[in-house]
Order: C-alpha cells, then structure tokens, then sequence
C-alpha cells in the first residue's frame, strides 16, 4: 500500500500528544476526586467504579483519527486488472513425442486440456492466437478477442512428426508484431506461451528466437511436459521399437531466460493446469494503483459511532 498524499500522515503525531493530554487530565481528576473524599472512605461514596469502560471509548477515538488521517493521506492499493492491450500466443508442440502416456491420459491430451482452460482462465479483453508446430508449423491463429478457432484448433490436436521450436517461436512474434502495426500500439505487451517436450530438431536454435522475441518486447515462457520415463512406439523398417522420449528441460530454460519470461516443468496433467491458470491471469492483467481512501473513511466513521454509542451506553454521555 503507498499513499498519494502522504504529508497528511503527519497528522499522526497528535495522537501521542493527545495521548499525554489525556493522562495528564487522568492525573489531575484523580487528584481532585482524592481531595474530594478520603482513600478509605471512597468505596462508601463511589459503590462501583467504570474501570477499563472508562478508557475504551478514548482509546476508540485515538484509533478512529488514525484510520482518518490515513485516510486523508489517500491511500492506494496495487491490484490486477484486465489488460485489453495484451496478446497471448499458445504455442503448442504436436510432435510425435507428445503421443507418450507418461502424463495422463497422454502428453498431447494434457496440453490439449491445459489449452482450452487457458482460453477459459483468460480475461475477455485479452486476444489470444495459437501457433501449433512439430518438424514445421502446422497452423497459425492469429491474436483475436474470439476464442473460437483457437478452440477449435486445440480440439483437433494430433501428434507426429520432429520438433521446430526456434521456428514456432518466430512465428508467433511475426503473429504478435501484426497486431500491433493493426492497432498502432507500437510497445502494446505479448507473450509467447511454448508448451514441448522434445528436442529441437529442425529449424532454427530456439534460444536464439527467444532472444530476438525479448528484444522485441515479446516475453516467452516455456512449459517442458513429460518425465524421463516417457515411451512412445515407433515402426521402422517393418518392426515396432520403443524409444525414450524425456523432455528437453534445459534448452527450455534457457529459452525463458533469454526471452524474460519463467519457466515450467511439469510431470502431470494437474500440474500443468495449473500452470496454465496461473499465466492465465499474470499474461491477462497489469498492475495498477487503486484509491481506496473511501475505505479508510468509512473505517475512521465507524469507530467514531462505536465509540460514542459506547460511551452514551455506560455513561449516558458523550466524551
């Protein structure tokens, strides 16, 4: 929390000024009520005495001109709203490594499901594009408000083919730098959103593309899906061979490193869903200052009424 007027705060150094003040006067009843009547005979003349009641509603006033010069100060709170200018690229590996079972029910079904949730999770005013690749790019949506061939897309998922991830990477930049020429937000923010679990190989270095899409204000996370005990089957000259698919987790990293964005690696379908709704809402929202001096106001108004309501109920008065 920081404040927009924060001299006002200075107000806040009358409450031990009042705070003295106030034993002092403590002090000085005191002194009068003990000239009035005798210690001893005190308990004949006084049969009940109020005790800490006496104090509660002093001590409600003290906390209320807190709260009030707060208040005056005019406080803002830091919170997260929808961010219309952003654009998101899903970008989706379909290579044949992403048939392997070692996440439920497969890798690509995984990420098929994690997807159509992103889309779900994020705010309405966000557009959101997908570029879906393996040894080549297979399809491009481009950022829109309507969700609905992005979907479609992640719907009709299927796995086979090598790894592009350098390529898929400059392709959702060429995707994300046409928005802003269209809607003439030159520093508008995007991000690259890469789900793969394979080694590149073909195309360009993916490290390299991730740089370049930093450079240009685009930050790229990477999600690396699957464990080291990922299978597929694979049928070469006649026979059917197994062969170990573990995600390519390192290059990933550097990825992210290099184009400012996080990294990811997760080991089941519940892990990555929930990665994707955590960048649902940080790629889809900014930062921004709210006031919330009306708070503060209505707080301070409060302890005031509590305050007199508990003196005129145990005293019949005002302070």
């Amino acid at each position: 929390m920081s404040f927009a007027a924060p001299w006002y705060l200075l107000v806040l150094a009358l409450v031990p000024v009042a705070f003295l003040f106030y034993v002092g006067h403590e002090r000085r009843r005191r002194r009068a009520a003990a000239a009035f009547a005798a210690p001893a005979v005190m308990p004949s003349v006084v049969r009940s005495r109020p005790g800490w009641r006496r104090h509660a509603p002093m001590a409600i006033y003290a906390l209320a001109l807190c709260v009030l010069a707060m208040a005056l100060a005019r406080p803002e709170a830091t919170v997260a709203v929808p961010d219309g200018r952003s654009s998101v690229m899903l970008t989706t590996d379909i290579s044949a490594s992403m048939r392997a079972g070692d996440v439920e029910p497969t890798r690509l079904g995984a990420a098929r499901r994690a997807g159509l949730r992103f889309l779900d999770s994020v705010p309405g005013e966000v557009r959101v594009g997908s570029v879906i690749f393996n040894d080549r790019i297979r399809g491009v949506n481009p950022p829109v408000l309507d969700r609905g061939e992005v979907r479609e897309t992640f719907t009709a998922l299927r796995a086979s083919g090598g790894t592009a991830a350098g390529d898929a990477v400059a392709t959702a930049v060429r995707s994300l730098e046409r928005v802003r020429k269209r809607t003439g937000r030159r520093r508008a923010p995007g991000a690259i959103l890469l789900l793969s679990d394979g080694f590149t190989t073909s195309g360009q270095d993916p490290v390299v593309a991730a740089r370049a899409a930093q450079r240009k204000g685009f930050r790229v996370y990477a999600v690396a899906l699957g464990t080291n005990a990922g299978e597929i089957e694979v049928e070469r000259g006649g026979q059917v061979e197994t062969r170990r698919v573990p995600p390519d987790r390192a290059t990933l990293r550097e990825m992210a490193e290099a184009g400012g964005g996080r990294y990811f690696a997760t080991a089941d379908r519940a892990e990555l869903a929930s990665v994707y709704e955590e960048l649902g809402d940080e790629l889809g929202t900014r930062e921004e200052k709210r006031e919330i001096t009306a708070g503060f106001a209505a707080g301070a108004l409060f302890l005031l009424g509590a305050g007199g309501l508990m003196s005129l109920r145990w005293f019949g008065r005002l302070p």
